[in-house]
């Protein structure tokens, strides 16, 4: 008698799985292709921040604030490199650090690193971003930037200077994209001014 019942539910558990299965992948796969489909109609509208144009490029501006106290560099900040473009640096608590740059992305807006206290208010960084090749969009090489920064006495603002070194992937030192040969010894020096945004 059991034996009877356990073979009912088991066969019916089937059966119904068999009938559920087909309508939930149906489904996931109707919900999947409209997340597919709203995601590529929503990237032009939210792209053109990524491609700035030198001439017409405004520079984000944020209101005064009132800032929490913190632990020295570490925050999220707006950087402006001057006519470089504009980036959104976070320095982490662990002596990592991340930023997003107004660039393409094809040509390489995203890198990391790591930084260290090198003196009162004064912070190193060493970070690395890939650079990617126009026309194929394959990984044509690397950029590395060193930075050196002062906080300001209050910790909300900090100016800086660094230079950027890209190679190509065998390591050999190349112009920086679109730049004219040969790369500058030293690499491409740049300034940083940025102010910490707000929690």
């Amino acid at each position: 008698m059991i034996r009877d019942i356990y073979r009912a539910i088991v066969k019916r558990a089937a059966t119904q799985q068999n009938h559920w299965e087909p309508k939930f992948m149906k489904t996931s796969v109707i919900g999947i292709a409209a997340t597919a489909a709203l995601s590529l109609f929503g990237l032009p509208s939210h792209a053109n921040c990524a491609y700035p144009v030198a001439e017409s490029q405004q520079l984000i501006q944020f209101p005064a604030h009132h800032y929490i106290d913190h632990a020295g560099i570490v925050g999220t900040w707006l950087v402006n490199y001057g006519p470089v473009g504009q980036a959104f640096i976070q320095w982490h608590s662990d002596g990592t650090e991340w930023e997003n740059i107004t660039h393409p992305a094809v040509g390489g807006n995203i890198c990391m690193g790591s930084w260290v206290a090198t003196g009162p208010r004064t912070y190193a960084r060493n970070h690395f971003g890939w650079i990617f090749d126009p026309t194929t969009g394959v990984v044509a090489g690397y950029f590395n930037e060193t930075e050196t920064d002062t906080l300001s006495k209050d910790g909300n603002s900090y100016a800086g200077t660094n230079v950027t070194i890209f190679y190509d992937l065998t390591g050999t030192v190349v112009p920086a994209p679109g730049a004219p040969p040969p790369a500058p010894a030293g690499g491409y020096p740049g300034t940083s001014a940025a102010v910490r945004i707000e929690p």
